[in-house]
């Protein structure tokens, strides 16, 4: 054989030995154990937490749908918690004619109203058949006192906590009052102020005759 020749086959030789020796070093090494994956609970929960709140989102918007509950159903029960620290179950006044009106501080329309609520609620207290339970609408329990004071109102009030009462009543907005009859039976449903005294009267007079 030729030196050059000999020399030609060494160079082009080496790289192969080369490599070889590398796979074979490479898998005479151990391998490391495969990584295993665990769940990741916080994005599970986040996951959790989001479906709950779009699902209570749905029941919300179905609900508007509805509309206000019909006159002549039976009025949904639900427990009153005044800001005196007064509990009271809608269901422990059967027999008495209720009068529930949703209304907030920063509610203009409900203002319009105030007053004549008050004036009604003083024309019928002796008698000790009729109710009447304010509800007060997202607001803050500072403002509601205060709106409170303003219009001296002295029958019960309270919040309505985590919306629970308008979410029964489908409530879409406020002021609004649902006059409920002596059997449980929602009797009267008024979306928008009242105009005076005597307009409330005529909503909850035919009712005492029952």
């Amino acid at each position: 054989m030729k030196p050059d020749q000999f020399s030609q086959n060494s160079s082009t030789s080496s790289p192969a030995s080369a490599d070889t020796l590398a796979d074979a070093a490479a898998q005479s090494k151990p391998h490391a154990p495969a990584q295993t994956r665990r769940p990741r609970w916080g994005q599970i929960l986040a996951w959790v937490g989001l479906a709950a709140l779009l699902f209570v989102l749905f029941l919300g918007l179905l609900r508007t749908q509805q509309g206000p509950i019909g006159i002549g159903k039976q009025a949904p029960d639900f427990t009153f918690t005044g800001f005196n620290g007064e509990t009271l179950a809608l269901s422990e006044l059967r027999g008495k004619v209720v009068v529930v009106n949703f209304w907030a501080s920063w509610c203009k329309p409900c203002e319009q109203e105030a007053a004549d609520l008050e004036a009604a609620w003083r024309f019928y207290q002796p008698r000790q058949d009729v109710v009447f339970l304010g509800i007060a609408w997202t607001d803050t329990e500072r403002k509601s006192m205060e709106y409170l004071q303003k219009f001296d109102i002295t029958y019960p009030n309270g919040p309505d906590l985590g919306t629970r009462i308008s979410q029964a009543y489908r409530t879409t907005g406020v002021p609004e009052t649902y006059i409920i009859d002596k059997n449980g039976k929602l009797a009267y449903l008024k979306l928008s102020p009242f105009l005076s005294i005597d307009e409330i009267k005529l909503a909850i007079d035919p009712l005492l005759e029952q």
